[in-house]
């Protein structure tokens, strides 16, 4: 395998034109639509649907409790930066699942991404997503697209996809050029290549700072765009998104809220772009894993492992909270550092697979294989 200089330019000029914002879709044969949106990273789902009524939750992390929490019943508020998504919550079309993990306990982002994206920890090259469409009932038109040079490994596999470019777009943050050059350094192949592609488009190492992230640019307009290609008749009916820019080790309550506002438009821009299809789609929100109990010396949060999970959806069964809420006592955290885990990411989406589908448990087998204590999770569509 050789990288060159212009494969390594192609990659940025893709980073450049989206971001840290990226969608595909995949071919699927049904009137049903299934979109599903990666938050790489690892979100503090503690700091988005907010446990505020748990007695422990002061003693960890006060100062990342945000202000003006909107109410969502019993002990949960949801961050003030997700106004959209509340009302979608007051109309019953939202619901946030917590202490949900994948099964991997590596607080790696690479590991824990593989295996969100693959369904399996191993022995599985293709997404499950990608599984999922080829499954799918067969009562309507099919098409594939996606956007971009690279595919997300949650739609790799052998159901076709092709590809579709936007017109325009954003740059990334200041300091994902840096990132990028860091992480590779010592590649011996990667990192020769990256750092002559960056020289030769006039990112120099001295001009690449540590500046907070700038706004997810272009994240409403992709998911718009989303939308409209699966509200169409002949129309894509699988899709997935991705948003970078959760790893919020620094200054979280700073980072988290421009992050969740670009979110939260972005969602509702995919909201109206499916117009009357909204009733037929399920919108499935997850990340690789969640972040400390603990705050850092930094204000911030490290690697965890259970997080929270959304369904959105005009048939969602919505309006509250679910998952088996462990508490945040001491005695209660996994590895006495993270909040534990008490739903498995899979179970939900069986769950969403089984209800808006109708997949039965031998094609939720071949979706999730190995995963006979993860079963589908109940009761989360209407109907």
């Amino acid at each position: 395998m050789r990288l060159t200089r212009r494969t390594a330019l192609l990659g940025l000029a893709s980073a450049v034109m989206l971001g840290r914002a990226s969608l595909a879709v995949a071919a699927a044969p049904t009137a049903r639509r299934l979109i599903v949106v990666l938050l790489r990273g690892g979100l503090d789902g503690l700091a988005v649907v907010v446990p505020r009524g748990d007695p422990d939750l002061a003693g960890w992390r006060a100062p990342l409790v945000p202000e003006g929490l909107l109410d969502l019943g019993g002990i949960w508020g949801l961050h003030p930066g997700l106004a959209g998504l509340h009302g979608l919550y007051a109309a019953g079309e939202l619901l946030a699942v917590q202490a949900v993990a994948s099964p991997d306990r590596s607080r790696s982002h690479f590991a824990a991404q593989d295996t969100l994206e693959l369904g399996a920890a191993h022995g599985i090259s293709s997404g499950w997503l990608n599984r999922a469409a080829a499954l799918v009932p067969d009562d309507g038109p099919e098409r594939a697209l996606a956007v971009g040079p690279a595919m997300p490994l949650l739609l790799r596999g052998p159901t076709p996809t092709g590809s579709w470019q936007p017109a325009g777009g954003s740059p990334p943050p200041a300091d994902f050029y840096a990132t990028l050059r860091t992480l590779y350094r010592d590649d011996p192949l990667v990192g020769p290549a990256l750092a002559r592609a960056l020289d030769e488009r006039g990112l120099a190492a001295a001009a690449l700072g540590g500046a907070d992230p700038a706004p997810h640019g272009g994240f409403a307009a992709l998911c718009a765009a989303a939308g409209r290609l699966l509200a169409a008749p002949a129309g894509a009916r699988i899709a997935a998104l991705e948003l970078g820019g959760w790893d919020t080790h620094v200054n979280q309550p700073a980072r988290l809220a421009a992050a969740l506002r670009p979110l939260d438009e972005g969602l509702m821009a995919l909201r109206r772009g499916l117009g009357d299809t909204w009733r037929e789609t399920a919108v499935l929100v997850v990340t690789e894993f969640g972040r400390t109990v603990r705050m850092n010396g930094a204000h911030g949060t490290d690697h965890g492992t259970a997080t929270l999970a959304l369904l959105l959806g005009g048939n969602v069964a919505g309006g509250r909270v679910s998952g088996d809420w462990p508490g945040l006592r001491r005695s209660r955290l996994f590895e006495n550092r993270d909040l534990q885990p008490t739903a498995d990411v899979r179970s939900l989406a069986k769950g969403v697979l089984a209800q808006h589908f109708g997949l039965d448990g031998a094609a939720l087998d071949r979706v999730f294989p190995a995963s006979p204590l993860a079963p589908p999770l109940p009761a989360l569509l209407r109907g």
